[in-house]
């Protein structure tokens, strides 16, 4: 007896004053079992107690109810029987058969994938068991290799119907009828419902992993396995082991349709379709070993060796499922009393003989059996997988299995602040009771600090933020600039965690795991002052931006036509790529009317051309003339003539004496 059962305050104690409880053999969420001694009618059962920090709730003990009259409505050789169900003080338990052995998920743990005698007798029990609940109206909802016993004798049965409900009432809510992610249906994910076709879903799923070795979807997070379920189709198992005959390629494809119409409708035309292909490959179910004719007297009610009418045989090996067969003499029409006479005394003479031979076989089966719960392969646990849940989540998970939990805690780009990363010793490996696991939880993103990054070229900074882990966008920004091609300007990170961009052109701190993106320069704009509207357009199109004459002004320097200069960015920023540039053209000079002066004197004329903005020339020597004694007899360019402002106007003058 281990420590662990030493300290379990129900070894020894007697339930309902019936039931004498002997240890400890399984431990699970939300009950544990033991195996006891029925004092009543002196056999062994399996007793299924409720934690006690359950047994005050009510949705709880409503399954633990359900369980007990879900297969108490069944009778199949291939149903864990249960025989009772009670309350006895804070204690709630079900009296189940007890079947020494080990589950369909031990037996894959040690062999990994089953032979294809092997699955075929594994699925031809399951299925004889489960067309049993769907002929009774019942679905099992969580069939997992976990539920599958394989007894020492060579019995496969399916239990735990705690989740079973009659097919009517098929909706489901949370939790509570999700079962294993593993195995679940694409529908009950989806639509929240589930019929007779989801159990053979599941089905196809186990099937698939006994052929292969492994489940068919494989994620770090139950939500990646549940989206492949309702995504993606299950493989062939034969792309992993070729030894798969494709009969059971095309049954496993058959039983995980996505579309529940197009799977087997119940257990039994499966079943059918099975035994179908065992007569096609000459492949049967490995036969059980058959129970003695008879069991020896037990003295004892409380005696530990076995009570329930069976005499078993340890298997050689945890992963045999190879069942001996005792076969029968074939009958012979013999006349001759004389050889039949003999006969009899042979068998006279060989059945002490077998007498010894089984109570030998049962010694040693005790003698093994107390080795392997005392201290060999049965007193060890195994460390379950933790990833993705909390310390205190993985601590209730370990003390549920009598393992001690230390958290430590890492830097991790991957696993949310305060998940699970890893344990040591690993999930699968098997350790004594009371070992220490250390739960390494993430601590999240490391911290990454940088320096000015402006003014470096783009790979340099490329290359500095990538040994940070800090993952570079490749959409980046490229804008029109004075410093030279490829010149990083900005740098802004987007944190992973989510939240406001950071600024890390001058520098700044960060995460790793965080996203930069880059505005880098491609070099100026250029320049199309003073060029043709033409030109400028030209130009401008072959850096890829386009352009737009916003408007015309007069200039007296540039031509007509010509771009006298360009508008602002419509928003700022940087000229970029695409953007438009607007641009202002000239009309050239201004025009303006020159007045008609022929006739007047000389200062008169000269008086009206200044004033209208225009320039005057004559012969100088009429400066000495008195100006009354002048007349303006003709001028050039014309009166009444358009003339930019600031043209000379040069008069002819004559006397008028």
């Amino acid at each position: 007896m281990s420590m662990s059962q030493q300290v379990d305050p129900l070894i020894g104690r007697l339930v309902d004053q019936r039931y004498r409880v002997r240890a400890r053999i399984a431990r699970g969420g939300m009950a544990t079992v033991y195996v006891a001694t029925d004092l009543r009618l002196e056999r062994r059962v399996a007793l299924k107690v409720m934690h006690s920090h359950l047994s005050d709730d009510s949705a709880f003990q409503s399954r633990f109810i359900q369980e007990a009259r879900t297969a108490a409505r069944l009778s199949d050789p291939h149903v864990v029987n249960v025989y009772d169900q009670g309350q006895d003080g804070e204690l709630a338990y079900l009296v189940m058969e007890y079947l020494p052995g080990i589950t369909l998920r031990e037996l894959l743990k040690e062999q990994r994938r089953l032979t294809v005698t092997q699955t075929i007798t594994v699925m031809d029990a399951v299925l004889s068991g489960l067309s049993a609940a769907h002929r009774a109206g019942l679905i099992h909802r969580d069939v997992k290799p976990e539920n599958v016993l394989l007894a020492e004798d060579g019995r496969i049965k399916i239990g735990d119907f705690g989740l079973a409900r009659a097919s009517s009432a098929n909706t489901a809510t949370g939790q509570q009828l999700l079962g294993t992610i593993a195995y679940i249906p694409p529908e009950l994910l989806t639509r929240g419902t589930a019929d007779s076709r989801s159990d053979i879903y599941a089905l196809g799923i186990m099937l698939y992993e006994m052929l292969a070795g492994e489940q068919p979807y494989q994620g770090e997070q139950p939500i990646q396995i549940a989206f492949q379920h309702t995504t993606e189709s299950v493989p062939r198992p034969s792309t992993k082991n070729p030894g798969v005959p494709e009969q059971l390629d095309e049954l496993v494809l058959w039983a995980t349709e996505k579309v529940p119409d197009e799977r087997p409708a119940d257990a039994q035309e499966m079943l059918d379709r099975l035994r179908e292909i065992e007569r096609e490959l000459g492949v049967s179910p490995l036969p059980t070993r058959t129970a003695a004719a008879s069991r020896f007297p037990d003295d004892s009610a409380d005696d530990e060796e076995s009570a329930d009418g069976q005499t078993r045989v340890m298997p050689d090996a945890p992963t045999s499922i190879l069942p001996a067969t005792l076969t029968n003499a074939t009958a012979h029409d013999d006349a001759d009393n004389a050889a039949a006479l003999r006969r009899r005394a042979q068998r006279r003479r060989t059945r002490g003989a077998w007498l010894i031979v089984v109570a030998l076989l049962a010694t040693a089966g005790a003698a093994v059996t107390g080795w392997w719960w005392g201290s060999g392969p049965g007193s060890l646990v195994a460390v379950p997988q933790l990833q993705g849940l909390t310390f205190d989540e993985a601590q209730s998970a370990l003390d549920g299995r009598e393992l001690l939990a230390e958290e430590t805690s890492e830097n991790a780009l991957d696993v949310p602040t305060g998940e699970v990363i890893r344990t040591e010793p690993g999930a699968g490996a098997r350790v004594d009771r009371e070992t220490t696991i250390t739960v390494v939880t993430s601590a999240g993103p490391a911290g990454a600090d940088f320096e000015r990054l402006a003014g470096r070229s783009a790979d340099e900074v490329r290359s500095v933020l990538s040994d940070q882990r800090i993952s570079v966008a490749d959409d980046e920004a490229a804008v029109f600039a004075d410093d030279a091609e490829g010149t990083v300007l900005a740098v802004s990170v987007t944190p992973a965690a989510g939240g406001d961009a950071v600024d890390c052109t001058e520098g700044c701190s960060v995460h790793q795991g965080d996203t930069a993106q880059l505005t880098v320069s491609i070099g100026p704009l250029p320049d199309v002052t003073g060029m043709s509207a033409e030109e400028a357009q030209a130009t401008l199109d072959e850096v890829g931006v386009a352009t737009e004459v916003a408007s015309q002004e007069y200039s007296d320097s540039v031509p007509e036509g010509h771009v006298i200069y360009t508008l602002e960015r419509a928003e700022p920023g940087s000229w970029r790529p695409g953007d438009t540039v607007r641009v202002v053209t000239s009309l050239g000079p201004q025009l303006f009317e020159v007045p008609d002066v022929i006739g007047m004197t000389r200062d008169e004329a000269k008086a009206a051309l200044e004033g209208a903005g225009f320039g005057v020339t004559y012969n100088g020597l009429w400066n000495a003339v008195v100006d009354t004694f002048t007349e303006v007899e003709g001028m050039s360019p014309e009166g009444g003539s358009s003339q930019p402002a600031g043209t000379t106007i040069t008069l002819t003058i004559t006397g008028s004496f």
